[in-house]
């Protein structure tokens, strides 16, 4: 190696002497919660192939990091972005599904979160042979309303007027399984987020959904993105391109399509 060589090589911005590791290794390490379909379940969902999209995109192959989900998203950034788990697994090169959140920004700074996908909004898709019309949540007293555990859909719904619901409320361990029981008719009703309805009942017109209103909940949405370290400059820009060449060529709207989700971008 010459001289000049070597000292390029010294001075090299730490933005692209990781993405130069990353090329070196012909692979990009990506996170996606496990057990979350439709995004991420089994190595199948939308967030799976949109990781094998970008690897595609950046000349890489994909190396899929499924992982379950901690009690907080910053734990989550901390085992699968910046630092690793202690158990040894991580950290990947880039994170999917990430709440582009401005306080979560703050609240880690080791990370970079950018590049949003997608929006998440909660629906309410009933059964219309039991419930014809929803003009507002008034049209559910009495009905079976299915939630999935530990889920904001679950604590809005029973927490509504002061528990008004609760009695009405069955908790299921996925929404995907409370979706199967409304199918069966054994529900009336489910509170779930829309890609996850749409996923499951892709149109069918004996359950249409609508947007329920809560205090606590904002009618917008959240947007997702991705998460990668904050020196990781480089990879950034790169993946930014790459979505921003997805979402104009039509690409991304029909990987989602693939999946029965309609493509919500922000």
């Amino acid at each position: 190696m010459s001289l000049v060589v070597f000292l390029m090589l010294a001075v090299l911005p730490p933005a692209h002497a990781e993405w130069n590791k990353i090329q070196a290794s012909g692979a990009l390490k990506v996170a996606v919660y496990n057990e979350f379909a439709p995004f991420a379940d089994k190595g199948a969902g939308i967030d799976v192939d949109l990781a094998a999209a970008l690897a595609a995109r950046l000349g890489l192959k994909l190396n899929l990091m499924p992982f379950p989900a901690d009690e907080e998203v910053a734990d989550d950034l901390r085992n699968m972005v910046w630092k690793g788990h202690y158990l040894g697994y991580g950290p990947a090169d880039v994170m999917l599904h990430v709440p582009v959140d401005n306080r979560l920004m703050v609240d880690n700074p080791q990370v970079r979160i950018f590049a949003p996908y997608y929006v998440e909004t909660l629906r309410l898709v009933r059964a219309e042979r039991s419930i014809p019309r929803f003009d507002d949540l008034d049209a559910l007293v009495g009905k079976r309303i299915g939630v999935e555990k530990v889920s904001i859909a679950g604590m809005l719904m029973l927490g509504e007027g002061n528990g008004r619901f609760r009695d009405q409320v069955r908790i299921y361990p996925t929404a995907g399984e409370a979706l199967l029981a409304l199918k069966k008719g054994e529900l009336d009703a489910v509170l779930a987020k829309r890609a996850e309805i749409e996923a499951a009942l892709r149109g069918d017109p004996a359950f249409p959904l609508s947007e329920a209103s809560f205090q606590r909940l904002p009618r917008a949405g959240w947007a997702v993105g991705m998460a990668v370290r904050k020196d990781d400059e480089e990879l950034g820009r790169r993946l930014q391109a790459a979505l921003n060449e997805m979402s104009a060529s039509g690409e991304l709207k029909a990987l989602f399509a693939r999946h029965g989700v309609q493509a919500v971008t922000p």
